[in-house]
């Protein structure tokens, strides 16, 4: 059996205030790429663009399924480079970085990575599922039960991303995966302009209608321009073939469709008609522009979003601008509390970003804190702060034959003939709160993405992938 595809790639600008497209998107015989480039007006563009132009050139190589595993993650790694260097060089591209979601074909398997908020989605037989996951500060609370699906799809930081490549100080940690390939399959590639906007229901309608690949991603940039979609907007959708099952004289698309800021057309208006479309406009011309050099862009491109969020967690290390790296210090520390009536051994610092705490339980042990003596009570309220895992389960096990300190006596005065007062030292109060481990220290970058093992049984499974079933039914949200 020959495994073919058959694809189409459409982006455009939006109904928001950018004046140009940062995303990207190639589609090829053998390769499929979506690229969300963030840096402001000055770089998500160029960002998209390199690692469409790093990616490229691997459509027209032949792979073993390892061996195109490598070449993807070798690739990614390089442009993740050039773009730190090229930042470097020109401080007005600082900070600019693009998500990427490729699909490399070899043979009849997919070889996939993935970093970012973009999305990869497969429709099989009668099903949609979402393939990728999100690398957003939701997911992470959603994995870790802190936040349902549903609360998500509103929460404020929802735009905020945890990995990306580009001009940031932390690791790059890709997806990797090998896939089947099996003929009927089609999959969908996008940026969140569009699946932030369509509701899952409505894509897995669209994908499942029947139509060719070049009108469905038409369909599926209207549905989102109808929604008032605010951001570019991308997609790739692409249908696995047989090539020895196809009529006579029939063959898939085989030319590469290049669309966004990587294509040569790439300063294209929006496509967008309707409602959405003429209230965008009337919104764009009631505002006066105010000629002033001083003034900023009006828009808040999302590379801002992300360097907001950078700096908050930078706030939690001594007010040092560590960004991410920051964040996933925290993850590295562990200390002793109470959680209900068990003493419980805590992953994390003790503080909280407003709704969003810092810690979570990581070992709930099998010492009730009302067996210990209460000043022990006192001190695990206020947290004790271990170097380790391993401390944290010595301390607990030392907690109940820990002897309670002796009130420091208060030092009797010698006479003296001066007729002032000397200060003397007060008792210790034992039920004082415990000393934590010290203002945290911005200077250890880690992966921000990093948490405990899914295989832990200490710690919570990750949320199972959000499948729809592909009806007519469904609506536009």
């Amino acid at each position: 059996m020959l495994i073919g595809l058959d694809f189409a790639a459409r982006s455009d600008i939006g109904l928001g205030r950018y004046k140009n497209n940062q995303d990207s998107a190639y589609a090829g015989p053998n390769l499929l790429v979506v690229a969300d480039g963030m840096g402001g007006h000055a770089g998500g563009d160029i960002a998209s663009s390199l690692a469409i132009g790093h990616l490229a050139p691997l459509d027209e190589e032949i792979f073993g399924p390892d061996d195109a595993l490598d070449a993807l993650e070798r690739t990614l790694r390089a442009a993740h480079a050039d773009l730190r260097s090229r930042a470097k060089q020109d401080p007005e591209l600082a900070g600019m970085g693009t998500t990427v979601t490729a699909l490399l074909r070899t043979g009849n398997k997919l070889v996939m990575s993935h970093i970012g908020d973009s999305r990869a989605y497969l429709l099989r037989g009668e099903k949609v599922a979402q393939v990728t996951v999100d690398h957003t500060f939701v997911q992470y609370l959603i994995d870790t039960g802190r936040l349902s699906p549903e609360e998500a799809d509103f929460h404020p930081q929802r735009s905020v991303i945890l990995r990306v490549l580009g001009d940031f100080d932390m690791g790059l940690d890709l997806d990797l995966s090998v896939r089947e390939a099996r003929p009927g399959d089609r999959w969908l590639l996008c940026s969140d302009g569009l699946s932030g906007v369509v509701s899952l229901e409505t894509i897995a309608m669209t994908l499942a209608a029947g139509e060719p690949p070049g009108p469905t991603a038409d369909t599926l940039i209207q549905l989102a321009l109808r929604g008032g979609g605010q951001d570019n907007i991308t997609c790739i959708v692409a249908d696995v073939v047989d090539l020895d099952q196809m009529p006579d004289g029939a063959a898939p698309h085989m030319s590469p469709e290049i669309v966004g800021a990587a294509a040569i057309n790439r300063d294209l208006p929006t496509r967008a008609t309707g409602p959405a479309a003429k209230a965008a406009a009337l919104t764009a011309v009631s505002k006066p522009t105010v000629e002033t050099e001083d003034v900023p862009p009006a828009r808040t491109p999302k590379w801002r979003r992300v360097l907001r969020w950078v700096l908050v967690l930078a706030s939690l290390a001594a007010g040092i601008s560590v960004g991410i790296a920051g964040y996933n210090w925290t993850q590295q520390q562990f200390y002793l509390g109470i959680d209900g009536d068990k003493v419980a051994i805590f992953q994390g610092i003790p503080q909280n970003i407003g709704p969003i705490t810092l810690s979570t339980v990581y070992e709930r042990t099998r010492t009730e804190d009302s067996s210990l003596p209460a000043w022990v009570q006192a001190t695990l309220t206020d947290t004790i702060a271990c170097a380790s895992v391993d401390e944290c389960r010595d301390r607990v096990s030392d907690l109940a034959t820990i002897p309670e300190p002796t009130p420091t006596p208060t030092p009797t005065p010698s006479p003296s003939p001066s007729t002032s007062k000397s200060d003397t030292p007060g008792p210790i109060d034992p039920s004082g709160p415990a000393d934590p481990s010290g203002p945290a220290d911005p200077s250890r970058p880690v992966d921000p993405s990093d948490t405990p093992d899914s295989t832990d049984p200490l710690t919570p499974s990750p949320s199972p992938t959000p499948t729809s079933t592909a009806s007519p039914s469904g609506t536009t949200p």
